[in-house]
């Protein structure tokens, strides 16, 4: 291994070309920094060409004070992860279901727009994955939608979400036969949330798998797609509903009593979050309750109006 305090001799002398000048800077003897350029060049040959009293770097120099630059970057990086002190600086690595990921990713956008330095790292995952993933330490964030009982996870509220039952605009299902006639759209979660939500609405009814299915899609951004071409309804949480550019093309049904899940924010418990996350989350967390506001307005319009 490199001796360090060579290291940073030899550093110094690269930048100011000077024996005198750069004993001064380290506080040190010439005949030091003479002894410290000396052992380095035991071991790497040649690293400044001298002419008079001007020094030129050699190829074996430059190698050397590359590597020193790199030395030097990967420090800094280490201080500021075991520090965590910069709001500003860094990677933020979040894992989330899809329908939370549709609002809050372009959100993370515009404050990576604000602050420059941060590195906004997401990936969409089932409940399941967004756990194992955390636990790993592979994601710093992820948000569930229930609350793990593991005693490695700290769990807080993040946010709340309400279930929808979506149709093609113009649309009303207002009974039963009304969805037997229209279809559903499956997906990956949708028989256990409509089951969730009809139970509600729909008390004693036959269940949703005597619906017939009419389409299936497993990306939460594509689903809607089948729907706003009136080929069937589905239900999904709204902030999904929400991110579907074309509004006008879909309806938001009545179904009486809000269904709303509760989401989590989680990270491992042995250890606080980082500083950039915590000023991230409080950031997004805002955003994100001013849009449930405006998604449970928007959906009771729209709700009655269809009623």
């Amino acid at each position: 291994m490199i001796n360090l305090q060579w290291l940073k001799t030899f550093t110094v002398l690269a930048e100011l070309r000077h024996f005198t000048k750069t004993a001064d800077r380290l506080g040190l003897t010439q005949a030091a920094v003479s002894q410290h350029l000396r052992h380095l060049e035991d071991d790497f040959g040649a690293l400044f060409v001298r002419k008079g009293r001007q020094l030129d770097i050699t190829p074996a120099g430059q190698a050397l004070l590359d590597y020193a630059l790199e030395m030097e970057q990967a420090n800094n990086r280490l201080t500021l992860r075991l520090t965590e002190t910069d709001a500003e600086h860094g990677e933020i690595r979040i894992i989330t279901p899809g329908s939370i990921g549709l609002l809050i990713y372009p959100m993370f956008l515009e404050w990576q727009k604000l602050h420059p330095g941060l590195s906004i790292r997401h990936r969409f995952a089932p409940d399941t994955e967004v756990l194992d993933a955390v636990l790993k330490n592979q994601y710093e964030l992820g948000i569930v939608t229930f609350k793990p009982d593991d005693p490695r996870i700290m769990a807080t509220p993040f946010a709340e979400e309400t279930l929808e039952l979506v149709a093609p605009a113009g649309h009303k299902l207002c009974s039963w036969d009304d969805l037997m006639q229209t279809g559903f759209i499956d997906h990956p979660d949708g028989q256990a949330m409509a089951t969730r939500l009809f139970s509600r609405r729909f008390p004693g009814n036959t269940g949703i798998r005597t619906i017939p299915v009419k389409g299936y899609c497993n990306q939460v951004g594509l689903l809607l797609e089948p729907v706003s071409r009136g080929l069937g309804f589905t239900v999904l949480p709204c902030y999904a509903r929400q991110a579907f550019a074309r509004q006008d093309e879909i309806a938001v049904m009545d179904c009486g009593v809000s269904l709303v899940d509760q989401l989590w924010l989680i990270h491992r418990a042995e250890w606080p979050l980082s500083c950039r996350a915590t000023v991230t989350v409080d950031y997004i967390k805002t955003q994100v309750d001013l849009a449930y506001q405006r998604c449970v307005l928007a959906s009771a319009k729209e709700a009655a109006h269809y009623s």
